[in-house]
Order: structure tokens, then sequence, then C-alpha cells
């Protein structure tokens, strides 16, 4: 690496430092090497494309040096952050840029500093305050070959997680620089990832066992998610549509150690990582409100954000109260839903972000909420259902795996004591079939589950037996679904015979995966009311 130059003219040394950084983009981070001329004059500038916050350090750099008892340079400082033409935001080049200029005065070892990526924003008292990011900084870090790594001390465990990089956590400027110098000594943060992963996996705040009753939907909701499907709930109001609904990542298997890294990432870009965080254990749960503009559900910005979506990646993205959402919030989420991935363009920059999650909407079956319900009459005037439900375009609802709806629960079942079926039950069976599917899959790295599959793999392993096709037919004739529609019950089916450790897919299976398309009945919403119908 290159090392700082020395040069004498006018009887003035101008001294040239490199501290190494990083810029986060999309999820993953790009190298910035932070420049810093000392040279005769007196003026300080920044160049390399840097944003406001960035533009704004001199004061907090200039600030955090004289609180720390370090002599600021008098003289014309200029800082280059390459590359050049990337722009960069934020205030984590705060503590490479004021090393820089330390190591361009010699207040520090210039030389030193090659092994090293420094990341972190200064306070006005010297304290080195908690960035974004640093998580894929740290994994750039590593790819890059840099031995250790300087981050605030709040951001220390989380890069901790990343192997092969000695992690220092610095609480301020002035114990940075003195063990620079090596006057203070800082142990590096050691995290021991796959133990602290396996202590604190399947722990989750609720349990399917609190639910009273509902067998019919649990059994759609642990079809739904041993094959990744999506679901939609229907139901009066207090029917447990969002109770059930935040019990589904308890059910779901756990996550492996890359996708808790990949994951980990993607929250750490957002800053929604607490202090002292390290990898998440859990599949994330993401409900935004209904009022959630385009641009928050599916990312970018003027600075460029993961949306809900991609926070959901590898986990549940809950909409409660479905119709409500925006039309134009709704239609977003067509294209992600099917490839998995959303791709933000913008005129200064494109973004990939992951979008892999498991879908899961509730609503109420109209708008007073009582349509169907055995015992409150439906006071809707006549097409109202059905003006409801148009909310939701077709080829959205086609895109949805499961269509549930819900009945109240019955007093005796609401009073009784035994406790109901645990998640951990559950969730054995889920992984048990996912189990299934890795295998069955384990020649296709792009597909994971049931829900993932094209159609050709739909064909090669999905295709029911000659009973189940007649079954099939009947039922797309009946109630004029499309075709995409068929791909999904041949999904659902397969995931429904894997849970029943049946290596083809049989009429019953086909039964129930319709079953599960209640939404697709031409008769919905059309009468003042019906019994509520599940599968058995």
């Amino acid at each position: 690496m290159p090392l700082p130059r020395l040069q004498k003219q006018n009887n003035v040394i101008t001294m040239l430092a490199k501290i190494f950084s990083a810029a986060v983009h999309g999820i993953d981070a790009l190298p910035v090497t932070v420049e810093a001329l000392a040279d005769k004059g007196t003026n300080f500038t920044i160049v390399g494309l840097p944003d406001t916050a960035v533009k704004e350090s001199y004061q907090r750099i200039l600030s955090a040096m004289q609180q720390s008892g370090l002599l600021f340079p008098h003289c014309r400082l200029v800082i280059n952050l390459s590359p050049a033409d990337v722009k960069k935001e934020g205030a984590a080049f705060d503590l490479p840029m004021a090393l820089g200029i330390l190591a361009a005065n010699e207040n520090i070892d210039a030389a030193a500093m090659a092994d090293y990526m420094v990341t972190g924003e200064l306070s006005l008292d010297g304290s080195i305050l908690p960035v974004k990011g640093v998580l894929p900084m740290a994994i750039k870090a590593r790819e890059l070959g840099y031995r250790r790594m300087i981050v605030p001390e709040a951001n220390a465990t989380e890069a901790a997680v990343v192997n092969n990089v000695e992690i220092y956590g610095m609480r301020n400027l002035e114990q940075t620089v003195g063990f620079l110098n090596g006057s203070v000594q800082v142990a590096p943060t050691v995290v021991d990832t796959r133990e602290q992963f396996r202590l604190h996996a399947g722990s989750f705040d609720f349990d399917f066992s609190e639910v009273k009753g509902q067998w019919a939907v649990k059994r759609a909701l642990e079809v739904a998610c041993a094959g990744g499907h999506n679901i939609l709930l229907v139901g009066s109001p207090g029917s447990g549509k969002s109770m059930m609904a935040k019990r589904i990542p308890s059910i779901l298997p756990p996550l492996s150690l890359a996708e808790a890294l990949e994951t980990t990432k993607i929250h750490s870009v957002a800053g929604k990582l607490g202090r002292g965080s390290m990898l998440m254990t859990s599949r994330p749960f993401r409900a935004p409100h209904h009022t959630v503009s385009p641009v928050a559900l599916v990312g970018g910005g003027s600075t460029p954000q993961p949306g809900e979506i991609s926070l959901a990646h590898n986990g549940v993205l809950f909409l409660d109260e479905f119709p409500e959402f925006p039309r134009t919030v709704l239609e977003v989420l067509r294209q992600p839903v099917e490839d998995r991935v959303i791709t933000v363009s913008r005129a200064k920059y494109t973004v990939d972000y992951p979008a892999s999650f498991m879908l899961v909407a509730s609503m109420n079956p109209c708008p007073c909420g009582w349509y169907g319900h055995p015992k409150k009459p439906c006071t809707c005037p006549p097409g109202a259902v059905a003006k409801y439900m148009n909310r939701i375009s077709g080829p959205l609802l086609d895109r949805i795996d499961l269509q549930i709806e819900i009945a109240p629960v019955e007093f005796d079942e609401m009073a009784d004591t035994m406790p109901a079926e645990s998640s951990a039950a559950i969730r054995a069976r889920v992984v048990e079939a996912r189990n299934v599917q890795l295998e069955r899959f384990r020649d296709e790295p792009t597909i994971h589950c049931n829900a993932q599959m094209n159609s050709r793999q739909i064909r090669q392993y999905a295709w029911p037996d000659a009973e189940g096709l007649s079954r099939l037919k009947n039922a797309m004739e009946r109630h004029s679904m499309s075709a995409r529609a068929f791909d999904r019950i041949l999904k659902v089916a397969r995931t429904i015979a894997d849970l029943d450790h049946s290596p083809e897919v049989k009429a019953a299976h086909i039964a129930e995966a319709i079953g599960y398309r209640n939404l697709d009945r031409s008769s919905y919403g059309q009468t003042s009311s019906f019994p509520f119908t599940t599968p058995s």
C-alpha cells in the first residue's frame, strides 16, 4: 500500500497521508480512500463528491480535536475522497478524515494506518458516535485484506461478527490517537458468532399455544410456512388475524448463518440495529402501517435506503387492513413478490435490494366488517362488498397462494384452559417439510422452497395424478381461475404432500389446496351472508 510522501517546497513540508474507509452502496460497502494533504496556505477543502453532511465535517473535526487536546494544523488542507466519481454521504467519514489530518501533520504514524479500515462520526466533544452499515464495511475489509478495523464502540459487536479482522471499538478521538501511537491499550472485540447464534436462536415472544381454536387457520399457516407461500387472512374484527400473524415467525424454519448475516447486513445499512447488536437470530417481522408510501415500502429516496420489503427479507411482511393501503402502494408489490428482488432506479443511481419475503396480509370481509359473520348482520349497501374487494387488483390477488376466511372463536373454545399445540411442535413439521424441499432442489441454487418453483419445476415435481388433475380442472372451470392460480394451487398441493410425507401429489392434496383459494369463488361478495368455509 502507498506510504505518505514528503516533499520540501520553499521551506514548507508537504505531507500526504492516506486513511482507508468505506461507503455503503445498496447493502454492500464500497472502499473509499481518504487522502489528506497538508500544504502551504490556510484554507480547508474537501473534494470527491461530498454531500452536505461531509462538507460540514470541518466544524465537527475542529471542535473534536480541540476538546481532545489535539492541535488542528494551521495550513492548507485538502481532503480527497476517492473514488472521486462516487457521491459520499453521511458523517461516517469524520473519524477517517480527522486521522488523515493528524497523520498529515505527523501527529500519528501514517504508515501504521495501512492495515486499518476506519469509520465513525465525531461529536463536538470528541466522542465517536455510531454509524450505519458497519457490518457490510467489515465484510468488505475482510475481502480487501485489511487486518484491523477501527469503529465506534457502539458498533464494535456488530462488526466483530466478521472473523479474520481485528475490531477495535473506540469511545473518543483522544483514545483512538493514543491507541495508534501506542500509549493506550485497547483489546479487540471478540464475538463467538456460532455460539451466540446458537444461544439466541429459537427465542420468541409469541407462541401458538396461546391461540384458542382456529385449527383450520393454523393448518393453513403451517402449509404457508412449510412452502414459503404468501397468505391472505379474511375475517371479521376480533377473529384473531393479527394475533396469529404475529406468531408466524415462531413456526418458520430457523435462520441459517448465511441468512442471518444477509438479514443483519440489510438492517445495519438501514440503521435498525440497536447498540451492541450482533447477528439477527430470528426471522424479521415487518408490519408497516397502511399509510406507508411506495418509496418507504420498496426503498430508495434521495439517500438510498432499504424499504420495508427488504427489511422483511428472509422473514415476514405483514400488511394489516390490506384494502386500506393505497392502490399505488399495493401494485409495487407485484414485481418483488414474483422476482424476490427489487431494483431501485433513479437518474443518479441504480440499487438492487433483496426482497425474498413471505407476504402475510389480513383484511375485513367488507367495510363494516361483519359480512358472513354467523351472528352479526352486515350493514353494507348492495355492491359494497365487491367494491371493497376490488381495491385489491386481480393480478396481486393471484400472487397470494392461500386465501383463508377466519370464523370467530366460540366461547367454549376461548374458555378452554388446556394449552393448544405449541409453535415448537408445528415448527418441527415445517422444518421437516423444508428439508424435503432442500433435498429436492439441491441442484437448483436459486430455489429453496416450493413457492419459488417455476413452470418447468412445477411440472417436474408438483404434477398431480389423474384424479387430482380432474378435480383441478373442475375447479378451474367452475371458478374461472387464471393460469397463475393454476400454478399456485399446484405449488401449495406439493407442500401439502411434503407435509404428508407423500412423494406424489394426490387428489386429496389438490382438494385441500383448492380450498385455500376462497376468494376465487365467483359468488364471493354477491350474497348478503354465507357461512365461513375453511378446508378441514
